[in-house]
């Protein structure tokens, strides 16, 4: 018999040692003790209230689990792959540890709902610390939008040279993108903050539990609403694994424009040297290692969140024990996330601009074509033709070797009679920037207004 197991009644043989191996969860899952220990206490607590269990029992199973709390944070507390996992090696040591009293624990409950319950506990409070990291990330890019106001650099499309741009108005597209981000994690919040203890193995318990009074004493706004659903949904975890894979995608993004920033052919930024490494054999390197790393680690975040759907995909109601590994993408997500904020935030914060280095890059390409286009259209040509006039003025300018300022008035009415001296100030790269004035775009007063808004959001 399967003595040692707290489900071992049933059975006459034991438990194959590979097979205990293979299907143990602890190694992974013991990070959940916290919230697992805080939500036996709750449930406790409920059944005592309810005269489920006496209330000596309550006050044993409570102070037993506070004192195993603090033995696991002191780190005197061996985990046993023959038990399992986190409940099971709380609830062994705690039945030992306190008697028969340990053992009325589990009364109304499953390990399909207490797993549940403490999964949606450990999310709902990472969700929290990460959209504290989004916060802090935020505050950096406003930093250095702050920092460097008046800086115009070059737009690109295609990664071609395409219309002048202030700088601030760069980092505040990624200021946008990190709202959205948060307001995603906010909303996963919202569907993860649900209490699913009470349902049971799948079809809810005999005892006359009192679900919303767990709720209250956990801060669940709500519970849920069936029990097939409350033991073998996902997903909340699935909606952070994909709100965590755009999170990712928009930080893998901002990492390849810093490397290339940072190459010695653009010299854009410089990346401190506490975020870089050399080579171990050409001495003038600084590598961008932590871009490099954030823009490889999103392709791990992606395949967290299809081996969580491809998981999920096929399983019948209600919990199945392929529900186990939920938890590494979960968990591997979290950290990824976390961590990627973390020295991100800090890193563009640190980050040295070169105004004089954008502003040469943004003077060349001819940035300003399109301005030239609109100047005409303003004295009366259509659009179309303008821009057919000003594609010969840069194919002119190609072959002569000369950008767009560069030309004399004479050559300006060699393709258009309606192009006159005052040409010039309408395509300097303070016109051509601050000309764009509607909302959204590029002007001066319009991204401080728009910083300023996100400052205020960020205080709120």
């Amino acid at each position: 018999m399967s003595k040692d197991k707290l489900w071992g009644g049933r059975f006459t043989q034991p438990t194959d040692k590979f097979v205990e191996e293979f299907t143990a969860s602890i190694d992974f899952d013991k990070r959940l003790y916290r919230q697992d220990i805080r939500g036996s206490i709750a449930h406790a607590k409920m059944l005592g209230r309810q005269g489920i269990i006496p209330a000596e029992d309550v006050v044993a199973i409570e102070n037993g689990l506070t004192d195993i709390l603090a033995q696991i944070e002191a780190g005197n507390f061996d985990f046993s792959v023959s038990l399992e996992d986190i409940h099971m090696n709380i609830e062994a040591r705690l039945s030992a540890k306190i008697g028969d009293a340990g053992k009325r624990l589990h009364t109304g409950r499953s390990r399909n709902d207490q797993v549940a319950l403490d999964i949606r506990l450990y999310l709902r409070d990472e969700l929290v610390e990460i959209c504290g990291y989004l916060d802090r990330l935020i505050d950096s890019l406003l930093f250095q939008a702050e920092e460097n106001l008046s800086v115009i650099m070059p737009g690109f499309t295609h990664l071609q040279t395409a219309q002048p741009i202030l700088f601030s108005h760069h980092m505040m597209a990624y200021v946008e993108m990190l709202k959205r981000d948060k307001g995603r994690m906010e909303d996963c919040l919202k569907r993860t903050n649900v209490l699913p203890l009470g349902a049971g193995a799948l079809a809810g318990t005999t005892f006359p539990i009192d679900r919303e009074y767990v709720a209250e004493l956990l801060d669940f706004p709500q519970v849920t609403r069936n029990s097939l659903d409350s033991v073998s949904d996902r997903d909340f975890g699935l909606e952070f694994c994909s709100a965590s894979s755009i999170l990712m995608m928009h930080l893998s993004r901002f990492s390849e424009e810093l490397i290339l920033w940072s190459t010695s052919e653009f010299r854009f930024v410089e990346l401190t040297d506490s975020f870089c490494t050399g080579s171990s054999i050409m001495p003038q390197k600084k590598n961008p290692d932590v871009p490099e790393l954030v823009r490889g680690k999103t392709g791990r975040v992606y395949g967290n969140l299809i081996s969580l759907l491809t998981v999920m995909k096929s399983l019948p109601l209600a919990y199945n024990k392929d529900m186990q590994e939920d938890k590494e993408p979960l968990f591997d997500t979290i950290d990824t996330v976390k961590g990627s904020l973390k020295i991100f935030a800090d890193m563009v914060r640190e980050m040295k601009v070169r105004p004089d280095r954008m502003r040469q890059a943004a003077a060349a390409g001819f940035s300003t074509a399109t301005d030239v286009a609109d100047y005409l259209v303003r004295k009366g040509i259509a659009f179309r033709d303008a821009h057919e006039i000003v594609g010969k003025a840069v194919r002119y300018g190609i072959e002569t070797g000369k950008d767009l300022d560069q030309f004399s008035t004479a050559e300006w009415k060699a393709f258009s009679e309606a192009i006159d001296a005052d040409i010039a100030d309408a395509i300097t790269l303070e016109a051509s920037v601050n000309a764009r004035k509607a909302t959204g775009g590029t002007a001066l007063e319009r991204v401080k207004a728009e910083i300023d808004r996100a400052r205020a959001e960020q205080k709120q």
